[in-house]
């Protein structure tokens, strides 16, 4: 399990029990329990209450899976392979009020998955998403249709012994989480010249 991470000041602990763990157990997900992360993910607020947000899931033991799986780039695939559930999170790239381009898409998917991700913590189920996926390859196999973008694919389910992953990756999920102080991302009244606050962080 991560160390807990440092924190600055008090926040919820919700949040510190958050990360993106390789290392999962194949035990499933009730059906109960993932139609609790949906409906958090429903509730996420998007502009103009477009809820742009779309998922394809496939659970492990369907025929579907192994392709969703191969979807993924061959690094993800080494450790995600056991996680019972795996899924894409899409964004509808127009307004359903007016048909024009919605740049607020995929801001609000990403919402509507960190509700998901916040549930899930609250009931002992961790998520990792991940961007290194096939795009043309998981629209293909999801029957994703025109209009819609593949924003990220993730998998989700309970934390597994470390010892299932090669040694680089199961060192990974023994080292503490780090992040910008907030004085690299939070400014006023105005941004500081020359603050970026760039640094190497592979615990997301």
């Amino acid at each position: 399990m991560k160390p807990v991470p440092a924190i600055e000041y008090p926040i919820h602990e919700l949040f510190l029990k958050r990360w993106s763990p390789r290392a999962f157990s194949e035990k499933p997900i009730s059906s109960s329990d993932i139609h609790s992360l949906f409906e958090a993910a429903r509730w996420a607020p998007s502009c103009f209450n477009e809820q742009p947000w779309r998922f394809v899931y496939v659970q492990k033991g369907q025929g579907e899976y192994d392709r969703f799986l191969g979807c993924l780039v061959e690094q993800n695939q080494l450790w995600a392979k056991t996680a019972p559930m795996i899924t894409v999170a899409c964004a509808k790239t127009t307004f359903d009020r007016n048909k024009k381009p919605n740049p607020y898409a995929w801001y609000d998917t990403g919402m509507a998955v960190m509700c998901f991700t916040l549930e899930a913590i609250s009931r002992g189920i961790f998520v990792h998403q991940m961007g290194g996926f096939l795009r043309d390859q998981i629209r293909t196999v999801a029957n994703i249709p025109e209009g819609f973008d593949p924003v990220s694919m993730f998998v989700c389910g309970y934390m597994g012994d470390t010892t299932i992953l090669p040694e680089p990756l199961a060192k990974q999920e023994k080292a503490p989480q780090e992040r910008l102080d907030i004085s690299y991302i939070v400014f006023t009244p105005a941004w500081e010249t020359g603050n970026t606050g760039k640094q190497d962080n592979d615990d997301s």
